[in-house]
Order: structure tokens, then C-alpha cells, then sequence
């Protein structure tokens, strides 16, 4: 299911409605850490065109062939996928940098992990918190990359604050 889902979003890609995209959240975080409880696909994405309605020429195409929403998802190929437009210059670095990885016989892009820890720690929630203790343990992350991402985006102090709580718990 999976695996028509990626090639139903290479095609948007193709299709130019989106101008690039990068699988983030707990599905790109499997491909780190030992798999995580998620719902849905986030695909995290550069709009083809500004404005104010950027979900909406994914909507029509959804629209177009057939495919439900469920929330705030679409429905592709049985799989619900919620699409995030890069909500700030950490996120469209993200996209933009994403790598390929092979998921059965398509190629995806997916947010690397040191993204993905990160967004998650400037997003801050509970799952995400967790998810950077999970991906700093697990993951094969480059410090170096992981603390030039960090100082870009004014996250090494929160990131030097999270650390020394983690190591004290």
C-alpha cells in the first residue's frame, strides 16, 4: 500500500503541483530508529506557486482521481497522507537536503536525521522530544552536520538545554 502511496506523490511531483517534498515525521523516522505508533504519511513540501491556498492543487488532484480525505489527510491508495507546505526556512532546508531511500521498488525522498531531530526539537512536543532521545541513541547522525543545522536555525542552546536534561533523567 505503502508503495503505490510514494509513486501516487512522485507523480505530483512530476506533475510539477509541488516542487519538491521529503517524507518527515514518524514514517521518516523508521528509516533511522526502530519503528514508532503513526497514523499517517506527513510529507513535508516546496509549492510549485505562492499564495495563500497552497494545499489546493493537491486537493484538485486528489479530487481528480478519485481519492478521499479523512481529517486532514488524503486517502492515496488506501493510506492516509496529510501534506505540510515547509512552514519555515528549517523545514524547506529539510526538503531541499532530503535523501533518497529505496522503500520496495520506488525511491523516496525522506528527511535525514538530522533534520528530523532538528525539526522535532524545535517543535517541542512530548512525541518529538522523544523521537530526538530515539534518534540521537539510535540513528547514525553526524554531529558536525547535526550542530551546523543547529546553529543555523538558533537551536544549540535549546539543543545543549535538552541534552543535559536527558543525560540527568
Amino acid at each position: 500500500m505503502l508503495e503505490k502511496t510514494l509513486k501516487v506523490i512522485e507523480e505530483i511531483t512530476r506533475q510539477g503541483i509541488i516542487k519538491a517534498y521529503a517524507i518527515g515525521g514518524g514514517i521518516a523516522a523508521t528509516y533511522y530508529i526502530e519503528p514508532m505508533l503513526t497514523y499517517d504519511l506527513d510529507i513535508f513540501f516546496i509549492p510549485a506557486k505562492e499564495g495563500l491556498d497552497v494545499l489546493a492543487p493537491i486537493y484538485d488532484y486528489a479530487k481528480e482521481r478519485g481519492f478521499s480525505t479523512q481529517a486532514e489527510s488524503i486517502l492515496i491508495e488506501g493510506f492516509p497522507v496529510q501534506f505540510i507546505p515547509a512552514y519555515n526556512d528549517l523545514v524547506r532546508e529539510a526538503v531541499e537536503n532530503a535523501t533518497t531511500l529505496k522503500y520496495r521498488d520506488v525511491e523516496a525522498k525522506v528527511v535525514t536525521a538530522e533534520y528530523l531531530a532538528a525539526i522535532a526539537l524545535q517543535t517541542g512536543r512530548a512525541k518529538d522530544r522523544e523521537r530526538v532521545i530515539r534518534l540521537l541513541d539510535e540513528a547514525v547522525i553526524d554531529r558536525t552536520v547535526l550542530g551546523r543545522i543547529l546553529g543555523s536555525f538558533g537551536l544549540a542552546d535549546k539543543f545543549k538545554k535538552f541534552e543535559k536534561q536527558f543525560h540527568e533523567e
